[in-house]
């Protein structure tokens, strides 16, 4: 137990320089199973992640017990304002809750009604996960959430349907798609919205070692667009792949005399899709962004030149899920 007096809890367990170090730690804090704990549970983690923290590890407490506690306190506690998240909101219920959604949206794409219906409750969704996993430190207003929403849920209800009057002549497959392209349309303007906050002021850049050199609007960018492309590649393989192999299927007898299963089924399949595709989305690129000083805007480059000359070449700050 005497190892455990300096044990670091917040020393990353994998080399998040590489993507497999990240994603073997998005697997841990995405695994769904920890959606299933009482609040109870996760209170005892986050107290065992505290005690720890201030260098008073309880006797008896193995370096594993310490290991599952960051885990259940990482997909349970919001990074910066350490308060118990809403469960439908975090990553670890994106499998439960992303496979149910996605599922039925490729099930029910062929009626206006259905397509308004589910596209609008993807959305309803995707606001309650941007707005829990929100940068604390770039608060957004109530108003500029429900104009957020709006604008999202619009997009996507437009992109669908639209689409989808649209592809009424065509190849069947392609009206099968029309869900991942308002999918993919909405992420591009649900997450800068909800995020306006750090596109308009900037987000905070320190130095290697963690000291805030200022705010930087093109830093906002970059790291926002890394969260754009993470959510589309995560919703993608499902949503494109599987409605190819779900018009394979639905050519055999068989599957003609279940139609009632199509729907369970996609489901089902969805899941397997994401219980990847979401470690493997949300590992694409570092948490930890980097910029160069050289590409900052001209204000910060001077005043970060000015004051450390050619010792601090890059800035680094967190790009968010």
């Amino acid at each position: 137990m005497e190892a455990l007096k300096g044990f670091d809890i917040d020393a990353p367990r994998w080399d998040q320089s590489t993507f497999m170090g990240r994603l073997k730690h998005f697997f841990n804090i995405t695994d769904c199973r920890t959606v299933l704990l009482p609040d109870s549970r996760l209170d005892e983690a986050k107290a065992l992640v505290e005690s720890c923290r201030a260098g008073s590890v309880p006797p008896g407490t193995t370096e594993e017990q310490l290991h599952y506690a960051k885990k259940l306190y990482d997909s349970a506690f919001h990074p910066d304002t350490g308060d118990r998240m809403n469960l439908i909101g975090r990553m670890s219920f994106q499998v439960p809750g992303g496979m149910a959604i996605t599922g039925f949206m490729l099930q029910f794409y062929r009626t206006v009604p259905a397509v308004v219906f589910w596209q609008w409750v993807n959305q309803s969704f995707n606001a309650l996960v941007n707005y829990t996993n929100r940068n604390a430190a770039s608060p957004i207003t109530p108003k500029q959430i429900g104009v957020a929403y709006v604008t999202a849920t619009s997009t996507a209800l437009v992109t669908a349907v639209g689409l989808n009057l649209y592809t009424k002549k065509a190849p069947p497959l392609v009206a099968r798609w029309v869900p991942f392209a308002a999918v993919a349309a909405a992420n591009c303007v649900n997450i800068p919205m909800m995020r306006q906050q750090e596109i308009l002021n900037g987000i905070a850049v320190t130095d290697e070692d963690g000291k805030i050199l200022g705010h930087s609007r093109k830093a906002a960018v970059k790291g926002i667009t890394q969260v754009v492309i993470s959510r589309v590649t995560m919703a993608a393989p499902g949503m494109i792949i599987l409605p190819i192999i779900m018009q394979r299927l639905e050519k055999y007898r068989f599957m003609q005399k279940i139609t009632f299963l199509h729907g369970p089924l996609q489901v089902m399949m969805v899941g397997v899709f994401l219980i990847f595709m979401v470690p493997a989305a949300c590992s694409l690129f570092p948490q930890r962004c980097s910029m160069a000083v050289s590409k900052l805007e001209p204000e910060l480059r001077e005043s970060i030149i000015s004051q450390y000359g050619d010792i601090v070449s890059y800035v680094y700050f967190n790009k968010g899920l």
